[in-house]
């Protein structure tokens, strides 16, 4: 009986090395040399390719962070464009090693789908723009129009509570992509569109006259977006996870891209050398060179760099920090120190 059961315990340490095995995502990045990184395939501010053919956006840097920190590269990063249907999948699949296309952490996608998210990069909430010919300034005045919505979404859920809750009508147009949605609205197949109001802001810049487009104040549900790794590999997760919140703790601590060489020469705090990595002791941790925080920082920029290129006041978006903002400026922008 004794041989039986050592038989049993020595198969269930097998079993438990071949899974960890198999989950040593950053063992594959490195061997591979690129890190494979999920984004949505055109959403202006968070990830969009130029004409020139090069992604950018606030989704896009965080995949970048994640090389710089992994393989020492921000470069090193091929972008797999990803529809709603497909990006969870593709995680899963093993398609990507990161998924970093403006998701929505909630429940059901976190639970039971072999999925963790690693935090929030963005604060965001469903709204809805219309044309300004019609005269309406609130969503409570949009009784039985047709609304162009993605399928496959939680906005899709979310239009229908909030219409059954005030008592309207209304129709659902649906698209496969914000493309294609915004398609439909520009030809006039529906009167409003719906998705994150941070999508919206995105897609009324690719309107002829966006000056003609009104996004309606009313936010209609909580979007925390955040970036998803596959919950079977820790270690992966804690570097993800530290690589955005080493962004978030850079622009607290006011190190940015341009100061950061000087940062690193003078450092004495030991907030800012953890979040450097001066030691290398984190490094070591997470199976990666040291002075990973350092890489970040220099190759990408801390958060704010991030938003206000891609986002705010230096974007065509013009949006403004509100809950993205910083914890101790008014935002719900918050992570543990890096020390």
């Amino acid at each position: 009986m004794k041989n039986w059961y050592q038989t049993l315990a020595a198969l269930a340490g097998l079993l438990m090395l071949a899974g960890n095995a198999g989950a040593a995502t950053l063992e594959d990045v490195k061997e591979r040399g690129t890190l494979r990184c999920g984004v949505n395939s055109g959403l202006p501010g968070l990830s969009e390719r130029t004409a020139e053919g090069r992604w950018q956006g606030l989704d896009v840097d965080l995949c970048r962070a994640v090389a710089a920190a992994a393989l020492g590269d921000a470069k090193k990063v091929e972008f797999v464009p990803l529809t709603n249907r497909e990006r969870l999948q593709a995680l899963a699949d093993k398609r990507i090693d990161l998924l970093a296309r403006n998701t929505t952490w909630n429940l059901s996608r976190d639970i039971g789908r072999g999925v963790d998210f690693v935090g929030i990069n963005y604060y965001d909430g469903q709204g809805l723009m219309v044309r300004k010919s019609q005269q309406a300034r609130s969503v409570l005045e949009l009784d039985g129009v047709r609304i162009c919505v993605q399928a496959a979404t939680t906005s899709e859920a979310h239009i229908k509570d909030y219409f059954t809750a005030n008592r309207m009508g209304y129709t659902a147009v649906y698209a496969e992509s914000p493309e294609e949605a915004l398609q439909i609205y520009a030809d006039g197949g529906c009167d409003a569109l719906t998705s994150d109001q941070s999508q919206l802001y995105g897609l009324r810049t690719r309107l002829p006259d966006p000056s003609r487009h009104r996004i309606l104040p009313e936010v209609i549900s909580k979007e925390p977006l955040g970036p998803a790794v596959r919950d079977d590999d820790p270690a992966w997760r804690d570097l993800v996870r530290w690589s955005l919140y080493t962004m978030i703790n850079a622009e607290e601590l006011k190190v940015t891209s341009a100061n950061v060489d000087r940062v690193r020469e003078q450092a004495a705090k030991p907030a800012v050398r953890g979040l450097l990595d001066l030691d290398g002791s984190s490094g070591k941790a997470l199976g990666i060179a040291p002075q990973w925080g350092y890489r970040i920082v220099k190759q990408v920029g801390n958060y704010g760099e991030s938003f206000e290129r891609n986002l705010g006041k230096q974007s065509p978006l013009k949006i403004k920090r509100g809950l993205n903002a910083l914890w101790n400026n008014g935002g719900l922008l918050y992570a543990p120190p890096s020390q």
